[in-house]
């Protein structure tokens, strides 16, 4: 964390002075916004903390709900959210209080007695060594608390506005705020009153029944329900020896459980299966009993006993794959012709089974896909085109969610005799883990994600994938730290210069590039508007070959030292060195050659580049961004 380059702060640095939209801030919702994002969910509330760090653009975000969320539904939080709670400032506080899986056990019908389940295995949760983070389970109230402080902790003092329920939206273009959304007081003393709020964009966010969708005119499709499931969050007491471990648990002809031990020590979830669906159900089996759950639980867990003392929430839900077609309101036959100005995210336009722990991760991408995107459009960093992005990349995510999870709902409910192998469970855990942590999303080439011509240069940092760390060491403090770490939702791009074998200061491709960043018209860097700190919009990094001890900082290129702040003070945090041991250059098959490797705003690899390749990298540039010399 950096801090003090705008004078002494004797307070908490998390707390951003106000500036902009945040100095007075009204009260009231105002009749007119940038953006407005409807619903405060896991998507929205991460949409709402990115857009927050953007002081000239005016986000609020409306709630249907009196106040804040107390209980949620979501508690499964995958290695990738993890990274990006790190971006966000939260990461070592909210892996303190969670739940942290590091196993998961498999339990079966005893052979010799059908009657009982025994442990039949285990998995170790990332035995490949996915993400320096862990697999959480905290509830998903709890990550809207810390979004939402860093939303309020920010420049524009960004909160929600409770107690407004959205009804409808009207676009027309060629005005300077096109989007016309009615809402009406869902809560306090005007209930029920109505008004209309313009926008310049819309982001819903208001989930499943989402109103924001159907006042697009997406319709969402796919398979209809067959299998239902009572999910309960209890504290029990139990003899099963491993309530407190993930167990995907498989009776003889009771059906099967999905057991999550939660946050605190002593809370569990179960998802107990209540067995197919007849056709015309009618949903009459969302109406089954607390009881009936409990009673089917311990149907299950034979020769164990659950007796359960407390429950926290409980719910019936019908495992269901449905998918929108486009994820904004532009028309198939208008693509090309207009730009979106109405987005939806989450559940919204994606639902699923809550098994694969995927709803509340997926969506969170979602709206850090998005508010980073009209952040740019709105300063003016970038053109409008960048916004049809959107669509055509969550959309292909949420399609591989479903088929993923469709094939994991499905062995989840498959009766033992049923497998070919009684491993297959198992096997299926350990060999798809890198898509349920959050890592498989691969963008396709884009306006914003360039061509794997040159991967081999940098093979550990797939294009399209998300940028995955590893050590380096500082030279300025001798720290040898995550490398991705560094890198905080602030909306910059960033440019990591893995140098050539040169020593800092020395004529090589390195100091060449370093040179033309620096002074180049056609550099990115030159698109930075004037009266800016120098790395406002674009965050360069250079890792040297070399030890930390054998740089010398004085040698290196000034353009990895820029002058920050009112006082232009050096940033002397943009230099490393290698770790010995833990070479970045071996761990991510790095060229010695030197690379240049680009990451967009929201974590992902954007291009791998020669160190030469200056016309390249300014040319992916020039269309990412509206002008040099803005």
């Amino acid at each position: 964390m950096q801090f003090h380059h705008h004078g002494y702060v004797s307070g908490d640095p998390r707390i951003q002075a106000a500036e902009g939209t945040g100095i007075d801030r009204p009260a009231e919702l105002p009749d007119e916004v940038d953006v407005l994002i409807v619903g405060s969910g896991p998507a929205g509330m991460l949409a709402a903390a990115q857009l927050s760090q953007f002081p000239g653009i005016t986000t609020r975000m409306v709630e249907r709900r009196d106040g804040r969320l107390v209980i949620g539904q979501a508690d499964g939080i995958q290695a990738r959210s993890v990274e990006t709670f790190q971006a966000f400032g939260f990461a070592e506080r909210i892996i303190a209080e969670a739940y942290r899986i590091t196993e998961m056990a498999f339990w079966r019908p005893d052979i010799k007695d059908p009657t009982r389940i025994i442990r039949g295995g285990r998995a170790v949760d990332d035995a490949t060594g996915i993400s320096e983070f862990p697999h959480l389970i905290v509830n998903q109230a709890r990550v809207l608390d810390y979004f939402a402080e860093v939303a309020a902790n920010s420049p524009t003092r960004l909160t929600a506005d409770y107690g407004w329920d959205f009804q409808g939206v009207e676009v027309t273009d060629g005005v300077e705020y096109p989007v016309a959304v009615t809402l009406v007081r869902s809560a306090g003393p005007d209930e029920g009153a109505e008004r209309i709020v313009r926008a310049k964009y819309v982001i819903g966010c208001d989930g499943a029944r989402s109103k924001v969708r159907d006042s697009i005119g997406c319709t969402m499709a796919g398979d209809k329900a067959n299998h239902a499931w009572g999910v309960m969050d209890v504290l029990a007491r139990t003899d099963f020896p491993d309530i407190r471990t993930k167990c995907a648990i498989q009776s003889h002809d009771g059906g099967s459980i999905l057991l999550i031990p939660r946050e605190g020590g002593h809370l569990f979830r179960m998802y107990v299966d209540l067995g197919v669906v007849p056709e015309d159900d009618n949903g009459a089996v969302r109406n089954t009993s607390l009881e009936t759950i409990i009673a089917k639980a311990n149907q299950i867990l034979q020769p164990y006993t659950l007796d359960v003392r407390n429950v926290a929430w409980h719910s019936v839900y019908e495992v269901g794959h449905r998918l929108t077609d486009r994820f904004d309101d532009v028309l198939p036959q208008d693509v090309g012709t207009r730009t979106p100005r109405v987005f939806i995210t989450g559940d919204a336009c994606h639902t699923h089974s809550a098994k694969a722990g995927q709803g509340m991760n997926v969506s969170m991408q979602d709206g850090f896909n998005i508010a980073w995107k009209l952040a740019h459009v709105l300063e003016g960093r970038s053109p409008e085109s960048l916004l049809s992005t959107y669509s055509a990349e969550r959309q292909v995510v949420a399609k591989n969610l479903i088929d993923f999870d469709k094939t994991w709902s499905s062995l989840m409910a498959k009766k033992p005799e049923e497998f070919d192998d009684p491993s297959e469970l198992e096997d299926f855990y350990v060999r798809t883990a890198e898509f349920p942590a959050g890592f498989m999303t691969e963008y396709a080439p884009s306006l914003i994600t360039g061509a794997a011509t040159h991967q081999g240069l940098a093979t550990g940092f797939p294009v399209g994938k998300r940028f995955k760390s590893a050590m380096a060491s500082r030279v300025c403090d001798t720290n040898p730290i995550h490398l991705g770490h560094h890198a905080t939702a602030d909306g910059r791009w960033r440019i990591y210069v893995f140098a050539d074998a040169a020593p800092a200061g020395a004529a090589s491709p390195a100091s060449e590039l370093a040179h033309w960043l620096d002074t180049a018209p056609e550099s990115p860097l030159a698109a930075t508007p004037q009266g800016l700190d120098a790395d406002a919009w674009f965050d360069v990094k250079v890792i040297y070959q070399q030890r930390h001890e054998d740089i010398d900082i004085n040698a290196v290129p000034a353009v990895f030292k820029p002058f920050v702040g009112p006082f232009e003070l050096t940033d002397y945090e943009k230099v490393y060195g290698t770790v010995s041991g833990d070479d970045i250059f071996d761990v991510r098959g790095l060229s010695r050659d030197g690379v240049v490797v680009v990451v967009r705003p929201d974590q992902y690899v954007a291009a791998v580049l020669p160190l030469t390749a200056t016309a390249e990298l300014g040319d992916f540039f020039g269309q990412v961004h509206t002008g040099q010399n803005v």
